[in-house]
């Protein structure tokens, strides 16, 4: 037997129950910090996997916000208490890009749809300039809920996941799933032939994208500097 996964609460599940288990995951936050494994190098144990480099780019998705709006000052960070490990480490890039640049984080929080409403209501009244959504799976998953209601209030915002984007948000930075599954089917391969996880090193990913939506930053009226533009991926037009 074995299994895949591709969250933090899942993974960290999975190794206190079964420790003869082969596990591969796909993993958010750093994997040697949260304790899935003993070093990148020699993982030790039961697990192995990719490093999605999710909350390490948090930063640079700040950073590529104000990109496109320099003038930005207070700036909400959407996140999910309920996945502690992870939103730690994302609001923890999050702030030290964010005094890098003096910039203020206003942090709210959802860990059900009726909190995204909530969460939206409270930075439309604080008038943030801009918001930053973080790579949270139950985000993950009213991906279309949140992208709406920045929408509604017409909040730039930027994502982690290029299904934002195709949905109408603004910009995503953050993983190419597609290339990451790629690694982690490579990796299910190797222990299905007899290779054990404490001998396959923790693989980072090696491929990011960075997605605009060009239509949605019209009808929010903002001009994306050439420069962001040309480094993205793909535009949306």
């Amino acid at each position: 037997m074995l299994a895949v996964l591709e969250s933090t609460n899942s993974a960290l599940a999975a190794k206190a129950a079964t420790q003869s288990i082969p596990i591969v995951f796909m993993q958010s936050a750093d994997p040697v910090r949260i304790g899935l494994v003993n070093s990148l190098n020699r993982p030790g144990g039961n697990l192995s996997g990719i490093n999605l480099l999710l909350a390490e780019t948090a930063g640079k998705r700040l950073e590529l916000l104000l990109d496109l709006l320099p003038a930005a000052k207070l700036i909400a960070h959407l996140g999910n208490p309920t996945n502690p490990v992870y939103a730690e480490a994302d609001a923890k890039e999050t702030q030290v890009a964010a005094r890098a640049h003096g910039v203020h984080l206003l942090f709210v929080n959802a860990s059900r749809p009726s909190e995204i409403d909530s969460a939206f209501a409270e930075l439309v009244q604080q008038r943030v300039d801009a918001l930053h959504v973080s790579a949270d799976g139950f985000l993950l998953t009213h991906l279309a809920q949140i992208v709406a209601l920045a929408a509604r209030y017409s909040v730039p915002a930027i994502y982690a996941f290029r299904q934002a984007t195709m949905l109408g948000g603004l910009m995503s930075y953050g993983t190419d799933f597609p290339h990451a599954w790629r690694q982690a089917g490579i990796y299910t391969g190797r222990i299905l032939k007899g290779e054990k996880p404490a001998d396959l090193p923790v693989q980072q990913v090696t491929k990011m994208e960075l997605i605009i939506n060009l239509r949605t930053a019209k009808t929010l009226g903002l001009d994306v500097p050439l420069g962001l533009s040309a480094g993205a991926n793909e535009v949306i037009d």
